[in-house]
């Protein structure tokens, strides 16, 4: 296809409301020998979104550590063929059930495991009241400050280069007041303060891996977070992006809702990730249920018209949050049915390993509609072509040679193709 000055363009067509997430720019390719490749048919193809759609990587750990169950392998196929950013768990109780015996190594292989496929890789929480170790009961409140501060710099550390980007703090709202266990950590937040815990959390990790990415993320999405966010900037706290969750256990809460929720926090002119979000394709938990923990079910299926209801509500929240500029990231809850948060039928997966509507939804949205798929361009007399495509990676090929491309502003770049 050719461009409006003549030059051979390779461009996606999106929709309106995405239109913001699209860059286009001028490329010159060169051979091997730095010549520019005129007159030269190539395929361009993206490779990645700039834009974070992820997914928790749970379900995968065994996989990754070769204790894989029967089912896994397709799991696994279903995940990597939609998502680009995979959500570990560092729950400090499970990760260090025992003082001094942490689970580095089988976290370290999933972490592996997914980077060597492409995808970026995310640790979840470093801080956080619930599921803090039994074993910190009773200390002082500065031994259990030391230990956290020590797990925080040791495992930053330990994971740093797979793992650069932390939900440095969780759910810091309810922290002090969190009374559904007894645990050191909201022990220590009474005693310190929420500030001075999201100080603590953000320091240590940022010492230890300066290039980190780190969050503040929180389900409780009221104007007391955000007064929260607030104290922590003006106490010189720097985080890099703000968490919000979106669980939608209740049913889904509409576009204009989401979004005025993302607009409040859009003022703060920080990246805006959803960390978790989620939406059943069942019944709907009552609404008078205010913790959502405190609903159990001994059965909660996926059922056919739920599946229908999950598919077109996970399409509408997801254009809408890709149509807003302050949203960087979207992680699902979620890739399957089978050991759900809560036994919610949240999966885009069934229990039984086929993809539900929900999966083939979203995938029309991140690998199609919004995807720049192997595309042939002919550069001109000069070495030049035009790449217009959702920012991210782009590979670009020519008669068993190749180059990477990151489209990320508008401009004109220079690529050198190398032997494949």
């Amino acid at each position: 296809m050719t461009g409006v000055d003549g030059h051979d363009a390779a461009r996606v067509a999106p929709a309106p409301g995405v239109a913001h997430r699209v860059v286009e720019s001028e490329v010159v390719v060169l051979d091997a020998a730095g010549a520019a490749l005129a007159d030269t048919e190539l395929t361009v193809a993206q490779t990645r979104h700039a834009f974070g759609f992820g997914n928790i990587g749970f379900d995968l750990i065994d996989l990754a550590n070769g204790r894989g169950a029967e089912g896994d392998e397709r799991l696994a196929a279903l995940w990597l063929d939609l998502f680009d950013t995979a959500t570990l768990p560092f729950y400090w109780r499970d990760f260090e059930p025992v003082e001094g015996q942490p689970r580095t190594d089988e976290l370290r292989a999933a972490a592996r495991w997914f980077a060597d496929r492409g995808v970026a890789v995310k640790g979840h929480p470093l801080a956080w009241h619930t599921l803090a170790p039994t074993w910190l009961l009773g200390r002082p409140a500065a031994e259990v400050e030391e230990s956290l501060r020590q797990r925080i710099r040791r495992d930053v550390r330990a994971f740093a280069g797979l793992i650069d980007t932390w939900d440095a703090i969780n759910e810091v709202v309810i922290m002090p007041v969190f009374e559904a266990e007894r645990n050191a950590v909201t022990e220590l937040a009474r005693e310190r303060g929420r500030v001075a815990m999201i100080r603590l959390a953000v320091e240590e990790a940022r010492h230890a891996n300066p290039a980190a990415t780190l969050l503040l993320n929180d389900f409780d999405l009221s104007t007391a977070y955000e007064e929260l966010v607030d104290d922590v900037l003006e106490a010189g706290i720097r985080i890099d992006a703000i968490g919000l969750q979106t669980h939608m256990h209740q049913g889904y809460r509409g576009e204009d809702e989401i979004l005025a929720i993302v607009d409040r926090f859009a003022r703060f002119r920080l990246p805006l990730h959803l960390t978790e979000t989620s939406l059943v394709s069942g019944h709907l938990m009552p609404q008078h249920i205010v913790d959502l923990n405190d609903y159990r079910v001994d059965d909660w299926p996926t059922t056919p018209e739920g599946e229908v209801r999950q598919a077109d509500e996970l399409a509408r929240h997801y254009r809408s949050l890709v149509g807003h500029p302050a949203v960087a990231a979207i992680t699902y809850w979620g890739i399957t049915d089978r050991g759900a948060w809560l036994g919610a039928p949240i999966g885009l997966v069934r229990a039984d390993g086929t993809p539900k509507p929900a999966y083939a939804a979203l995938h029309d949205l991140v690998r199609g509609e919004w995807w720049l798929p192997p595309t042939r361009v002919r550069t001109d007399e000069r070495g030049r072509m035009r790449v217009a495509g959702f920012r991210g990676g782009y590979r670009i090929e020519a008669a068993g040679s190749g180059a990477v491309l990151e489209l990320a502003e508008p401009g004109t770049m220079t690529v050198r193709l190398a032997a494949l």
